[in-house]
């Protein structure tokens, strides 16, 4: 009799761990879904609840919106983040340009040995961050990367940011490698070439990419007029 008690408070449990699991899933379900009308009398217009149409009174059919959702996060083939090209960061992590995903990304191509362009690069992007309401500074990256990667070590790209005070964390220094560099530099058309082994001649560019990594907008020139760049960078980041 003990043995029969026991067998039927587990069996009792047992449909109730079902039951709720059933109920779990199906209140997610649910919360997943969205409903319209399937003569889409209202065009793509939709509803949280299910119900019937106030055009034709059909009953409104669930569409789903996870769907809609994987949508909206994938990647296009211009985006940057489809280069599997391996980064190391001035902190020495290694990264590929995907895991900067979900921030829209102001990047420039320089070389700290650089005594000529770079600096007023530099200047410039100090300058397009100064206009930058602080609110917005949270979903912005300031990326830097080295055509100078043989010289341009981790270490080295960390005491060039701590000296021109760039060190906050909004701002990143990448180190790749030859191969990586040349392949980014021709998605943003810049060109550079080695013209001793401590200089470089190269374009002077400051790209402007959304956070799926698709290009927006490009500043190209020193010292120039940066209302446009900061009037696109603000509206990707509100």
């Amino acid at each position: 009799m003990k043995h029969l008690k026991i067998i039927f408070s587990v069996l009792v449990i047992t449909i109730a761990f079902t039951a709720c699991n059933s109920k779990t899933s199906k209140n997610t379900s649910e919360a997943l879904a969205v409903y319209q009308c399937p003569m889409q009398c209202e065009g793509e217009k939709t509803y949280s609840e299910a119900g019937s149409c106030p055009v034709c009174n059909m009953d409104l059919k669930p569409i789903e919106k996870a769907s809609k959702v994987l949508e909206m996060n994938e990647i296009s083939e211009a985006s940057i983040f489809n280069l599997t090209s391996k980064w190391h960061t001035e902190e020495g992590k290694e990264i590929q340009l995907k895991d900067l995903k979900g921030k829209t990304l102001v990047m420039v191509m320089i070389y700290t040995s650089c005594k000529a362009a770079c600096p007023r690069l530099v200047a410039d992007m100090r300058n397009i961050e100064a206009e930058i309401p602080k609110e917005n500074l949270k979903d912005l990256s300031f990326v830097l990367i080295s055509i100078d990667p043989e010289t341009d070590t981790p270490e080295r790209l960390k005491a060039f940011a701590i000296e021109n005070l760039m060190d906050d964390e909004q701002w990143t220094f990448l180190q790749g490698t030859e191969s990586g560099v040349r392949e980014f530099a021709n998605v943003l058309a810049m060109k550079y070439k080695q013209i001793s082994p401590i200089d470089f001649s190269h374009s002077n560019i400051i790209s402007v990419f959304n956070t799926n990594g698709e290009l927006i907008h490009q500043q190209e020139g020193l010292g120039v007029n940066n209302k446009d760049t900061v009037d696109t960078i603000v509206e990707l980041t509100q």
